[in-house]
């Protein structure tokens, strides 16, 4: 089956300068493990590819099923000079809560347990 990852996952998003700061959160233990697999900075990268112009660097964090992303050289200069309608990067995270991935039924039922 197909489904988003704003299915069983959230996210955060905000601007560190010129870099994005873009967080997604799984809901559970099973969802982290799975978005571990699949959120790579690579795959990041070449999400975003157009927007972002710099490295991308993954943190972890685990023990809140979180991943965070910061995605360097994506805001035009920063907020206070950047010419971009998203110069702050609150809507990246909604990006990237959007893509479609194939799943089992099976997959989907474990990474949505505990969903609030």
């Amino acid at each position: 089956m197909k489904a988003k990852l704003i299915e069983f996952c959230h996210g955060r998003s905000g601007d560190k300068g010129d870099a994005a700061n873009v967080g997604i959160i799984a809901y559970n233990q099973a969802g982290y493990d799975y978005i571990s697999g699949l959120l790579t900075e690579t795959f990041v990268k070449d999400y975003f590819a157009g927007v972002c112009f710099g490295e991308v660097k993954r943190y972890e964090l685990p023990n809140i099923h979180a991943l965070n992303f910061l995605l360097n050289n994506t805001l035009g200069g920063g907020g206070t000079v950047s010419l971009k309608l998203d110069a702050q990067g609150k809507t990246l995270a909604a990006a990237l809560l959007r893509l479609e991935v194939d799943i089992t039924e099976k997959q989907f039922n474990e990474f949505t347990k505990n969903k609030e």
